[in-house]
């Protein structure tokens, strides 16, 4: 995706100044005029106006040219709109001479089994530490990137400093100057677009009140500072690409929070993640101190230890510690514009001194890394060894992937553990697992190795919070105050995915070979020329990128509503069956591209005759056709929601989607256009469909329509007043509260006043002050499991449970049996919970309750995922049942018109 760029640089030209008058980003120090400044370059002082993408790539480019010899940029990556991603290197030019001296002897020291303590000791005395300073994820959080060209100059021109000296000594100092360009460009774009002759503090004004869905996210609405394990977007892989061929010893995420905050640094909150080792946790003592210390000289307020925590790890403030990096969030109150006001104090601060505390930040931490540059080399030796180490000794020798079931599930998932510096063997034979067979094929990843605690992060079914941390959970929470968890609590990648992971408690013996970081996965075998029909098994990823492409191709497909066997071969429901008479003769040239290009298995068959099942000929094998598929944008749609959804469809799959603004599905939108309509989980929809949307959905579904209603969506579509989906939203069940009806007093309490009560213990007093009518606690984040309905169209390609991120306050009724189906449930409360903390009362109350429910409308249906099961884009054990609702739904509707 190319898109045109010029306009926004001369628009920036326009932009109101902030005055300068006096302001020093560091006093009393000198700088060589040789050594470009802002003003030079890009026609403004650093903190007078916010720099764009290009202006960010151009003081790079002239830093660099100005000093070449202690200075260098390298591309790492693409943005989806097409701008680059940079990172900068700047030392001494002995050290710039020799980098792939210091990067080969980093990787040294990352492998303590080929390097002994001997030569580990000379790398460490030689080699600087590596500091990388990543700004600008969230592209709204606009003061970093501006403080890491504000970095990189007084790195280089700063004179007869002895701080600067000493970085550039025994630091090397990697600067990626914005993580996020996409989402910066469209912050800025609104910006410019909104700014008067002078910048307005007021924090209503339009300047500073961001259209829907904001500048934080990247191009398809994606939060990357959540992404760093899944590794769905480019941006996301080729940042760890680069990380993994350096492997910096400090990393820090720099970001903005409120306005009305001041500066946060390490220590980071509890929770922290068990992997996270003991001197990893006494470094960030170091950076936090050296910042207080810098932070006080100047008068700077700030705060640790609180909100921000690195449980998770999809945080560039989490991820990197699992190699053995010190990582680390900062986080400055955010001016979001170039002067704003604060509402506690009504004091206005100017975007320039969000820039100077980013900036001063910065220094602080490599200052830190030149002090420490020794300790920081020998922590991540001995990090790297005792990895090794834990994991030889722990009570799982290795993890094993077996390759049977979901199988491209299981080798998307091998490879992505091996691109991201994980040592992952392929197998050439069966072996056994732990008493278990495993097929040839399958996947062994010793924990004995260096990554062995990333391993565990990110394979272990559950990760624990610390009991302490849990206990003052329950206690804020006896007190209807809110919990201190930052993000999700369970993240389990084979969970996820759907697919079976071994523990053994010794490394199997198995002749195996290392998988490639950036390897193809294994592709199936090529399918020959058939007579009568080819088939392609449902139920995996790339059978869903074949009908994607198969469709729009223009290819006619049908699909079995139950399994068959033919040639002692079991295919499941949801096959894909496509008939040669029933296709044009160019059908046999595509088959082999398509399927190849997707990575599916398929099958040339000569015979309808069946071994068991149904027969093509069935009345159960159904005819698919092209859906012409829309999504509601715009508010009240969570932005994050709507872009992984499409982001699935679009990327994942390759099948467009047509996004509608929300407020013109109520109005102007030809929705006879349409066959499927996604609603996504979001906000208060009725306040923007109102009555005439609420009509036109109905007559849309009545006459044929499939509406996927998904998580906050289905509160809408469950109002009585709506009524499109016959289940209702429950509130918490009151405990101890009577099963029968109270008996009715003869005479009622005046207004105003109550019946007396005595309270003779504490627990009639809980009893007491508990809300007669109250939602669920918010639950943080855990893995649900849920059983499938193997009757019902929606769950074909699935068999037995598959695992949910189940989030926020909404539990709904199940649907009764002759409004609809539950065709997916969640088991009872002992064997609900997969992975996480998951309060007791949400346990209980969350158990039978349904996942996903189907009921027709007229000629139409509607479908409701009660948690999202594309969240994040990485639910990929819950492609399937998305895809048949997307699909298979359009065959439902065909025959109830019949």
């Amino acid at each position: 995706m190319r898109i045109a760029r010029a306009g926004l640089v001369s628009l920036l030209t326009l932009v109101p100044a902030v005055p300068q008058t006096k302001f020093e980003f560091w006093p009393s120090v000198t700088y060589d005029p040789s050594i470009p400044t802002h003003r030079r370059t890009l026609g403004y002082d650093a903190g007078e106006r916010i720099t764009s993408h290009e202006g960010i790539l151009q003081y790079l480019d002239a830093l660099a040219a100005a000093a070449p010899g202690r200075m260098r940029v390298f591309e790492y990556g693409r943005t989806w709109e097409d701008r680059r991603l940079v990172y900068a290197v700047i030392g001494s030019e002995a050290n710039l001479r020799r980098l792939e001296e210091i990067r080969t002897g980093i990787k040294k020291l990352a492998d303590p089994r080929r390097t002994p303590r001997a030569e580990a000791e000379k790398l460490i005395a030689s080699l600087p530490a590596t500091v990388w300073l990543a700004y600008g994820v969230h592209g709204n959080e606009i003061s970093s990137p501006d403080a890491a060209l504000l970095t990189a100059y007084h790195l280089l021109a700063a004179r007869n400093d002895k701080l600067a000296a000493s970085v550039l000594a025994d630091v090397l100092v990697f600067i990626d100057p914005l993580q996020n360009p996409d989402g910066r460009t469209r912050f800025l774009h609104h910006f410019i677009e909104s700014l008067g002759p002078e910048p307005d503090p007021n924090p209503d004004s339009l300047e500073h009140t961001e259209p829907w869905p904001g500048g934080r996210t990247n191009h398809y609405h994606f939060d990357m500072n959540r992404d760093w394990f899944a590794l769905t977007q480019p941006e996301t892989r080729g940042r760890v690409k680069a990380l993994l061929e350096w492997l910096p010893l400090v990393f820090v995420d720099l970001h903005e929070m409120g306005s009305e905050a001041t500066y946060y640094f390490a220590p980071e909150a509890v929770p922290y993640n068990p992997h996270i080792a003991r001197d990893q946790r006494d470094a960030l003592e170091w950076f936090g101190r050296n910042n207080a210390r810098w932070f006080d000289q100047f008068g700077f307020s700030y705060f640790t230890r609180e909100i921000f925590d690195a449980f998770y790890p999809g945080y560039g403030a989490s991820w990197p510690s699992y190699y053995g990096s010190v990582a680390m969030t900062y986080e400055q109150a955010s001016s979001r514009g170039l002067a704003i006001m604060r509402r506690t104090d009504s004091r206005v601060f100017h975007f320039r001194e969000t820039v100077r505390q980013h900036f001063l930040a910065s220094i602080a931490t490599c200052e830190t890394a030149a002090l420490r540059h020794r300790e920081l080399l020998s922590n991540f030796y001995k990090y790297r060894q005792s990895a090794i180490d834990e994991g030889g000794k722990g009570p799982v020798r290795a993890y094993i992937l077996p390759r049977r079931g979901d199988v491209p599930a299981v080798d998307k998932l091998a490879h992505l553990l091996a691109g991201q510096g994980i040592e992952v063997k392929r197998t050439a034979a069966p072996f056994d697992a732990g008493g278990k067979p495993a097929p040839a094929g399958s996947y062994i990843i010793d924990m004995a190795q260096p990554a062995a605690r990333l391993v565990r992060t990110l394979l272990d079914p559950d990760v624990k919070m610390e009991e302490e941390f849990v206990k003052e959970q329950e206690r804020l929470r006896s007190k209807n105050l809110p919990d201190e968890i930052y993000d999700i609590v369970a993240w389990s990648l084979p969970l996820l995915y759907n697919v079976e992971l071994i523990p053994a408690d010794q490394l199997p013996a198995a002749a195996s070979e290392i998988v490639a970081p950036g390897a193809a996965p294994p592709a199936p075998a090529p399918i020959g020329r058939a007579k009568l029909a080819y088939l392609v098994p449902w139920g995996t990823a790339p059978a869903g990128r074949f009908l994607a492409a198969a469709l729009r191709e223009g290819l006619k497909v049908w699909t079995t509503d139950k399994e068959f066997e033919q040639n002692g071969r079991t295919f499941p429901r949801g096959t894909l069956i496509l008939r040669v008479s029933e296709n044009e003769p160019r059908i046999h040239d595509l088959m082999p591209k398509l399927a190849a290009a997707a990575g599916a298995d398929a099958v040339a068959t000569d015979s309808g005759w069946v071994d068991r099942g149904v027969s093509f000929g069935s009345n159960r094998v159904v005819a698919l056709s092209r859906p012409a598929v829309a999504i509601a944008w715009d508010r009240p749609v969570a932005g994050n929601a709507a872009g992984h959804t499409r982001f699935v469809l679009e990327r994942q799959f390759g099948y467009p989607v047509t996004p509608i603004r929300t407020h013109l599905l109520a109005a102007t939108a030809d929705l006879s256009r349409l066959d499927v309509l996604i609603l996504p989980d979001g906000g208060n929809y009725a306040s923007v469909l109102g009555e005439e949307g609420l009509k036109r959905l109905n007559a849309w579904v009545e006459s044929g329509g499939a509406l996927i209603g998904v998580e906050g969506a289905l509160t809408y579509l469950a109002d009585p007043k709506v009524g499109l989906l016959a289940i209702a939203r429950e509130n918490q069940p009151r405990a101890g509260a009577a099963k029968e009806k109270p008996e009715k007093t003869e005479t009622p309490p005046p207004p105003g006043s109550a019946p007396g009560q005595f309270l003779e213990k504490e627990d009639d007093y809980r009893k007491a002050i508990e809300p007669e009518h109250e939602r669920p606690d918010q639950i943080p984040g855990v893995l649900a499991r849920a059983r499938v309905d193997e009757d019902h169209w929606i769950t074909a390609g699935l068999a037995g449970t598959v695992n949910v991120t189940v989030r926020g306050r909404s539990i709904f009724t199940p649907i009764k049996l002759d409004k609809g189906v539950n065709a997916a449930t969640f088991l009872g409360p002992s064997e609900l919970l997969a992975g996480g903390y998951l309060w007791e009362e949400n346990r209980r109350q969350l158990a039978y309750k349904p996942f996903v429910i189907v009921q027709r409308s007229g000629r139409g249906v509607v479908i409701g995922f009660t948690a999202d099961p594309n969240f994040r884009a990485y639910m990929d054990g819950l492609n399937a049942l998305f895809l048949n609702a997307v699909f298979r739904s359009q065959p439902r509707v065909r025959a109830t018109a019949e």
